[in-house]
């Protein structure tokens, strides 16, 4: 599988402890693990995890550790849950983005006389709308 998906470096038929030791390594090396674990040895390893997703019939230890919990057969949901983080990240980008911008810019100039009051307090709420627009956005799947 790993072949057919490109992946050069994979390892199988590890124990729980190997497993473990793994991702401890890949996270003191700077790396983002995802663990996707369904069994009773998996709940260390989704622990230990940067982030852990377990289907709904995983084992109730792995359900509880996991930050994820996912219906269905398959890997599907989980690169869904991938998309949403990515999607849910560029909006808080965006959020915050927007929100520096009015706090850098208009609120100094405002305070020095150069921009109306009306008008800042006016980027204010925009500041406001646009992450409410985001927040539907994502809610409908359309950012």
């Amino acid at each position: 599988m790993a072949e057919a998906l490109g992946i050069a470096a994979w390892q199988a038929t590890l124990s729980p402890v190997e497993k473990a030791a793994r991702i401890t390594a890949l996270r003191q090396s700077g790396h983002a693990v995802l663990m996707v674990g369904d069994g009773l040895n998996d709940g260390p390893c989704l622990a230990s995890a940067t982030v852990s997703a377990a289907p709904a019939s995983a084992a109730d230890i792995s359900q509880t550790v996991a930050d994820v919990v996912f219906q269905g057969e398959g890997l599907g949901p989980v690169a869904a849950v991938l998309r949403m983080a990515r999607r849910a990240r560029a909006a808080t980008y965006q959020n915050i983005g927007f929100s520096m911008l009015y706090n850098l810019l208009m609120l100094p100039l405002a305070a020095c006389g150069y921009v109306q009051p009306w008008l800042a307090a006016l980027a204010m709420s925009g500041s406001s709308v646009l992450v409410m627009l985001n927040a539907l956005r994502l809610q409908r799947g359309r950012l």
